[in-house]
C-alpha cells in the first residue's frame, strides 16, 4: 500500500487549476456559486437560476474564446476582474426577470463601471496583456450595455429609442457579415473608449428612479449623439481602408 500524498490525492484539482484556462475554469465555478448563494438569499431561487444560467453561458463563451489563443501561462488578476464584472451582468439579467429594487440595480451598476478600466490597467502592470483579453472585455462591455438598456425601457423610465444605446456592438458584428470588410481590425483610438465610457455612464444614470423624463431623455440623447459620431467614424474608416 502506496503512503499517502497530498499530491497524488489532489492530482485532479492540481490539474485543474493548472494554467490559464483551468485557472479560469475554476475562478468561474467559485464566482458562479458565490452569485448563485447570494443572490438565492438575498432575492430568491429563480433569480439565483437566471444569474447563474447567464453567468455559465458568458463564462463558456469566454472559455471558448480563451482555447483559440491565450499566450500567457496563468489567468492574472486582469481577467479576473473581467469575470467578476460578468458576474455583475449576469445579475442584473437576472433583474429582467425578477423585479429588484431600482436603487440595487443602479448599486450593480455603478460597480461594474468602476470595475471598467481596471482589469486594463492591471493587464498592462502584470504583463498579461492580451487579445483574449482585450476582446472578453469588451464582450462584456457590450453585454452589460445592452442588459442596462432593457432595464431602462422595461422600467419606464424612457421609450425603445433606449436600446439602440445598447446595440450598436451587436449591430456592428451582424452588418460585418454583410460587409466583411467592416470585420478588419481597427486603429486604438482614445476616442471610441471615452464614447464607451459615456455610453455606459449614461445606461447607469437612467437606473436611477430619481431621474425624471426631462433630464432622462437629454442623457439620452447625448449619449446617442457620441455613439453615431463614433461608429460613424470608424465605419468611415473602415470604408476606406477596405481592399
Amino acid at each position: 500500500m502506496q503512503p499517502y500524498s497530498f499530491a497524488s490525492y489532489h492530482a485532479p484539482l492540481i490539474s485543474l487549476t493548472r494554467g490559464a484556462g483551468g485557472q479560469f475554469v475554476l475562478a468561474a465555478l467559485c464566482l458562479g456559486l458565490l452569485l448563485c448563494v447570494l443572490t438565492g438569499v438575498l432575492v430568491g431561487p429563480v433569480f439565483a437560476a437566471v444569474a447563474l444560467t447567464a453567468m455559465s453561458f458568458g463564462a463558456s463563451l469566454a472559455a471558448a474564446l480563451m482555447r483559440r489563443g491565450y499566450p500567457h501561462r496563468d489567468l492574472g488578476l486582469c481577467n479576473l476582474v473581467t469575470l467578476l464584472r460578468l458576474a455583475l451582468t449576469s445579475t442584473l439579467v437576472a433583474a429582467l426577470v425578477v423585479s429588484i429594487s431600482g436603487w440595487i440595480v443602479l448599486g450593480i451598476a455603478l460597480f461594474a463601471l468602476a470595475l471598467d478600466g481596471i482589469d486594463g490597467w492591471l493587464a498592462r502592470l502584470g504583463g498579461h496583456v492580451s487579445d483574449f483579453g482585450a476582446r472578453f472585455d469588451m464582450e462584456v462591455d457590450a453585454a452589460l450595455g445592452l442588459v442596462l438598456a432593457l432595464l431602462a425601457w422595461s422600467s419606464g423610465a424612457v421609450g425603445a429609442v433606449v436600446l439602440l444605446l445598447g446595440l450598436p456592438r451587436y449591430i456592428f458584428v451582424a452588418a460585418s457579415a454583410i460587409w466583411p470588410w467592416m470585420a478588419n481590425p481597427l486603429p486604438e483610438r482614445l476616442g471610441r473608449k471615452v464614447v464607451c465610457v459615456i455610453q455606459i455612464m449614461a445606461l447607469v444614470i437612467l437606473q436611477a428612479p430619481v431621474v425624471d423624463d426631462p433630464l432622462a431623455l437629454a442623457i439620452l440623447m447625448f449619449a446617442s449623439v457620441a455613439l453615431v459620431w463614433s461608429f460613424g467614424r470608424d465605419v468611415l474608416w473602415l470604408w476606406r481602408a477596405r481592399p
